[in-house]
This record gives structure tokens, sequence and C-alpha cells, in this order.
């Protein structure tokens, strides 16, 4: 895993960077939206909090993390290794802690920007981030925790064929999952012109 944030993926809509100190004052806002803390399950956290747990998370070896950024928001030319908050509109997550099974991860998306939901960026930034986890970490099953309440995110993985294994009425949450199969993982390939960068 030494290539941990140093590699930025580029799509037809979005590209997916490392999340770097220069994103934490624009994810400190989004976070102070009570809609995306319950959507997110995340407690509300001081500016200096967030900036410890961007250090974390860049340093976790169970976690990958990249900032979605809409091409279209993007000032000037793309230059990897550069932060583009302009551009920031999200972020996309997996964990791999099961551990029971290294080959297992849990997957995240948030698009924290009204004006740029519903134009497939979500859809872009999961699919991506799948095809980086099967290439690059051996993940062969995918695993989402969804608020029942969410429609948007649960219409989203069910359209990328996840298929529901278990609900939690304490929790009010739905757990889906995606196996990828050979054939799955060719028609992913298929749909994403991913292009990966290196610091």
């Amino acid at each position: 895993m030494g290539e941990k944030g140093c590699v930025s993926l580029e799509g037809k809509k979005v590209i997916l960077v490392p999340y770097m100190e220069a994103h934490v004052p624009k994810y400190h806002e989004w976070m102070k939206d009570p809609s995306l803390l319950q959507a997110t399950g995340s407690e509300p956290l001081t500016l200096q909090q967030e900036y410890t747990m961007q250090l974390s998370w860049s340093q976790d070896p169970n976690k990958e993390t990249f900032i979605v950024l809409d091409k279209d928001l993007v000032v000037g030319d793309f230059s990897h290794g550069e932060p583009h908050p302009e551009a920031m509109v999200g972020d996309v997550n997996i964990f791999m802690n099961d551990l029971d099974d290294p080959h297992v991860a849990e997957i995240e998306i948030m698009i924290a920007e009204p004006k740029s939901r519903r134009k497939g960026l979500a859809k872009e930034s999961v699919l991506m981030m799948m095809t980086f986890a099967i290439e690059k970490l051996g993940i062969n099953i995918f695993r989402v925790k969804i608020g029942e309440s969410n429609g948007a995110s649960l219409d989203l993985f069910q359209k990328l064929g996840f298929v529901q294994t278990s609900y939690s009425s304490i929790f009010k949450e739905v757990t889906l999952e995606l196996q990828i199969t050979q054939p799955k993982k060719e028609a992913m390939l298929g749909l994403i012109g991913t292009v990966i960068k290196h610091t």
C-alpha cells in the first residue's frame, strides 16, 4: 500500500484526489450541515479535530479516502498533486475493516454540494473507487450501509447491482453487498476510462 496518498483517478465527469490538508476547511463547512451529519453518521467536529481526522485518515492502512472533484468546476488545468479545493463536491471512502476477510471493503459516497447532485458524479465516483480497490487492493466483495430514509443512495447502489443482505431496525439501516465476478469486473472497467496518476 505504498501508493497511499499518491494516486489520483480521472474519469469522464470527476477526478478523485487524495484528501489533503488544503481540503479540510471546506470539508469542515460541509460537516456543519445537520442533514449531511445524519446521512454520514458523523459527529460534528471542531476545525482542529477535522485536521487531526484528515491526518489519521491519510495514514490509516485500512482506509482509502478520495475527495471528489467536479471536472466542470476545476479552475485552469488539472495538475496531479494539487488539491483544487474550488472543485470539491464530496468524498468517497472504502474501509477494509473485516478482520475475517481482507477482500471485503465497505464503501461510502457523499456528494455534499447540492449543485453537483443528480449529475451522475456519485455513480462514476463509486465505480472508479471500486475499480481501484479491485485492481490495487484485491477487494472482491463490497458492502454498503445506508440509512433507510436515504432513498437516493439506496437507489444508486441497487442500480449498480448491490443486493440487500441485512436490515438493522435499531439503526434503521440497510446493508447491501456486491460480489465482484470476472464478468462484473470487465463490465465495470468498460463503463469508465479511469486514468490512474501517481506522484
